[in-house]
């Protein structure tokens, strides 16, 4: 690029083609520029990049190489495309390891915290298999599930969950400045008052006069939970406890299936060797007890075993999953199977969140009618008696 291309770039030349200074009093050293570019690349790394970006950058990149275009070219595009600055960034810095000679797989796992597991290891199988624009066809529309999946469950829980913040603000309010002046109103009225506004009144005082202690006891609570299942080491306990949760656990098991037949099947099928793809499948779960079981079938794949007896001895896979897999291990078309079993588990899950979802709405909604029912029948029970002693 010549420097009056690069100033129209509003970017300044260091040298020209031939090795001589272009400006002595702009110029700047190639080690001063490159520490820059690393700190940026840093910067860009430690934002968060959305799950969307990355499916739009896969999706584009396949359809560039579909077309034909060299990855060099299309790389460009797509960087200068995207309205992500830190993707930009990673995109610019995985080309200019490319230029450097690196492969577009190993380009890409030096930034393994914009790029889950599973992806990085479907582009080394891609590269070996000479696909890698229908793997990264298969990453996007992966990803695009996934994150239809997530929107559906934030959409569906917003107006329950909403309703429980008001209600509890309310809640909160009356306890501090409405409740308090019937007391008093009942009080100076000195009649005996019924249990439901006993109870109601005793509530506010405790909330008065105790709030201090309520929040040290939050505290301290949320600070012994966090030691016993916070954190890395305690994922193997809160993993345990979803597990056995009456309709959240059997969600998050079907989660878990659904996702590990879905990237091992992708795997598979890309070529990735069968414990490799195992244990990236497992871990693409977010699963530990997916991931310490998954770790004995691939052992037992490693010393040469079968796949289909290790998964059943397991204990994770429903009857129908481990029919499919010992079907497709027998005539070789366990990849297929595998799809299969995904879009099955897919169906499920979204029938399970689906009334999951609609048994959290009418639950809130009856737990807010609950308290505000009390509230009422509290007061209205306190006016009768006052009425009634009046008489």
């Amino acid at each position: 690029m010549t420097p009056l291309a690069l100033r129209e770039r509003e970017l300044t030349p260091l040298t020209t083609l031939g090795g001589t200074p272009a400006d002595d009093s702009a110029a700047t050293s190639t080690d001063d520029l490159r520490r820059h570019w690393y700190r940026i690349r840093s910067h860009a790394e430690n934002r968060s990049i959305k799950p969307a970006v990355i499916m739009a950058f896969s999706r584009q990149l396949s359809s560039f190489l579909e077309a034909g275009i060299p990855i060099l070219s299309a790389l460009e595009i797509v960087g200068e495309e995207t309205a992500s600055d830190p993707m930009r960034v990673i995109i610019e810095a995985i080309r200019e390891s490319i230029l450097r000679g690196a492969s577009f797989s190993g380009a890409a796992s030096a930034h393994s915290t914009v790029f889950p597991t599973y992806y990085l290891a479907m582009l080394v199988s891609a590269e070996y298999t000479g696909h890698l624009d229908d793997v990264l066809a298969q990453l996007a529309n992966y990803m695009e599930r996934d994150i239809s999946a997530r929107r559906q469950v934030r959409s569906a829980l917003t107006y329950p969950c909403l309703v429980l913040v008001i209600a509890c603000i309310a809640m909160v309010v009356m306890s501090i400045f409405v409740l308090p002046k019937f007391g008093a109103m009942y009080q100076s009225l000195g009649s005996d008052l019924p249990v439901p506004t006993r109870m109601l009144l005793g509530f506010t005082d405790f909330v008065i006069a105790g709030w201090p202690f309520m929040l040290v006891g939050v505290a301290v609570a949320w600070g012994i939970a966090y030691a016993i299942a916070g954190g890395s080491r305690g994922k193997v306990r809160r993993d345990r406890v979803v597990m056995r949760l009456p309709v959240i656990g059997d969600l998050f098991h079907l989660i878990s299936l659904e996702r590990f037949c879905r990237v091992l099947a992708a795997l598979a099928t890309a070529g990735v060797p069968l414990p490799r793809a195992v244990e990236v499948s497992a871990n693409s779960t977010n699963n530990s007890i997916f991931t310490a079981k998954m770790a004995v079938v691939r052992d037992v794949l490693i010393r040469g075993g079968g796949l289909s007896e290790p998964m059943v001895e397991s204990g994770l896979f429903p009857t129908a999953a481990r029919q499919m897999i010992r079907v497709g291990e027998q005539t070789g078309a366990l990849g297929e199977q595998l799809t299969k079993a995904a879009a099955y588990y897919e169906r499920e899950v979204a029938f399970k969140m689906k009334r999951a979802t609609d048994l959290f709405e009418p639950t809130v909604i009856l737990v807010v009618g609950l308290i505000v029912g009390f509230v009422a029948v509290a007061q209205v029970a306190a006016m009768y008696s006052i009425f009634g002693q009046v008489k």
